[in-house]
């Protein structure tokens, strides 16, 4: 029996870009549980930290990420080099406080959204927002300048409340869900799990993993309340198919 042949098309690259702008809302908790996302699904990707100061991200993903300067546009254009060289490719960038205004230069000045349209690579933009009126701000800037160009997820980062009624109310959730944004939630991590992950310095893998009597690891229990978040963030993230 004759095969019909058929063309094979490359699988789709992806640019992951957590931010929001604003200090203090866990873009590098979110672009941790995204690593984690990743090895959990075998997902390839490489990471990079923008945080001169703490470099949260690289520190606990040593293995999948590392420093970049944002300020550097050879830096940066390893982005989208890195995603288009490897097709399939996930390129997962965790967006350190105040680093809007380069990263919007450095896509203008280099016609990146372009670039994207005509490489087969989609760019996805990762705003995490707590409760205050400061995240709702930060996206209706965001939304106003790129309005359809980037596939939004806004990601309602339970941290410090989970009363999202400013956001509601303001009209810039209903906008962004039109311009096809995906809202998820991601509940507060128990104070003490996310204490000791930190103090340790370990993956999620390894906190959920690892037990001893150190006082170093999680506990029996503790384990199980970082079991459950997982479990309930990785429900949240499984309908985007990243």
């Amino acid at each position: 029996m004759t095969q019909i042949p058929t063309l094979e098309v490359a699988p789709k690259s992806m640019v992951h870009l957590v931010g929001g702008e604003k200090g203090g809302v866990g873009k590098s908790l979110v672009s941790r549980l995204l690593a984690q996302y990743f090895i959990d699904h075998n997902l390839p990707f490489v990471g990079f930290d923008t945080d001169r100061s703490h470099g949260t991200f690289s520190r606990f993903y040593g293995g999948y990420a590392s420093p970049m300067m944002v300020d550097r546009y050879e830096a940066l254009d390893s982005i989208i080099e890195s995603a288009i060289d490897h097709p399939g490719r996930r390129v997962l960038v965790d967006l350190a406080a105040q680093t809007h205004a380069p990263l919007v230069k450095w896509m203008d000045e280099s016609g990146v959204l372009d670039l994207a349209d005509v490489s087969e690579l989609s760019i996805h933009y990762w705003h995490v927002m707590d409760a205050g009126k400061d995240s709702v701000d930060l996206l209706k800037r965001l939304l106003d300048r790129f309005g359809r160009r980037l596939q939004y997820v806004l990601v309602l980062n339970q941290l410090r409340g989970d009363d999202f009624s400013q956001l509601e109310s303001s009209g810039e959730l209903e906008r962004a869900i039109t311009l096809g944004a995906r809202p998820i939630s991601i509940r507060k991590l128990h104070d003490s799990v996310a204490q000791k992950i930190d103090a340790a310095n370990m993956s999620f893998w390894a906190a959920r993993n690892t037990s001893g009597g150190d006082g170093s690891s999680l506990g029996l229990m503790e384990r199980q309340r970082l079991k459950l978040w997982m479990n309930h963030a990785y429900a949240e993230l499984d309908p985007l198919k990243i």
